[in-house]
């Protein structure tokens, strides 16, 4: 296979022998990757410089193996280096897209979600949960793991604005029980239709977002403990 082009941005990347690096990659049209970069750490390698995560990136590759080879990168500029807290942020975004998407599963949108989402980032300083935000509720459902946020799921109707919904696991929104488990965080029908359309400017709406955040991404992470996040959390950014 020989792919030419490919819209991509590096995830992640270590070591690898003496003067090469193995790289995450997230592509447009073929999800994550794991790419050999041949001499990229070699003082006047072309790759060397454009091999910068938060980049958008253009690259080129082959390979059968799911350790294909990387032939070149162009980067294709737009977007401004992050730093402090927004850097911080892209780190937790991409611990999330490596949790989530498993290899070679394509997520065009989700790609054109994440570019959106770091170009924001990369001119925002403050406020970052409100940009972080609706990329976790993309990223949860074009994943599998979130129901519509706007449906009730026993009716198949709109919500009632002021009636209390909780999100059941593997089922979705539906009204609150007196019976329900009380770490399932309560929200009104108002605030979850605002999540739905990823409007955050109510504050009541972006505090309520957090705790059901944490635990619809905790329902497929576990145990799993987002490093970044939890610097975040301590950090009360997100």
């Amino acid at each position: 296979m020989r792919v030419f082009e490919e819209p991509a941005f590096v995830l992640h990347s270590i070591a690898y022998k003496e003067t090469s690096l193995i790289l995450d990659v997230f592509t447009r049209h073929y999800g994550r990757i794991a790419l050999v970069a041949k001499g990229a750490k070699r003082p006047h390698s072309p790759l060397r410089p454009v091999l910068q995560q938060f980049q958008p990136l253009e690259i080129h590759f082959t390979g059968k193996l799911e350790l294909k080879t990387l032939t070149k990168s162009e980067w294709t500029g737009g977007v401004v280096p992050l730093v402090g807290d927004a850097l911080l942020c892209g780190f937790y975004m991409n611990e999330l897209i490596v949790k989530f998407l498993a290899r070679e599963d394509a997520h065009e949108s989700l790609f054109d979600d994440y570019h959106q989402t770091i170009a924001q980032l990369s001119m925002a300083t403050e406020q970052f949960e409100k940009i972080l935000r609706p990329f976790e509720i993309r990223l949860l459902q074009e994943t599998g793991y979130c129901a519509p946020l706007d449906i009730c799921q026993e009716t198949g109707a709109a919500l009632d604005p002021e009636l209390d919904y909780v999100y059941q696991p593997e089922v979705g929104v539906r009204p609150h029980g007196l019976h329900d488990p009380l770490y399932w965080p309560i929200l009104k029908g108002k605030h979850f239709s605002a999540l739905a359309r990823f409007y955050l400017e109510d504050p009541e709406t972006l505090q309520l977002s957090k705790p059901l955040m944490r635990f619809l991404l905790g329902l497929h992470l576990q145990d799993q403990v987002l490093m970044t996040r939890q610097i975040l959390i301590d950090l009360k950014k997100l």
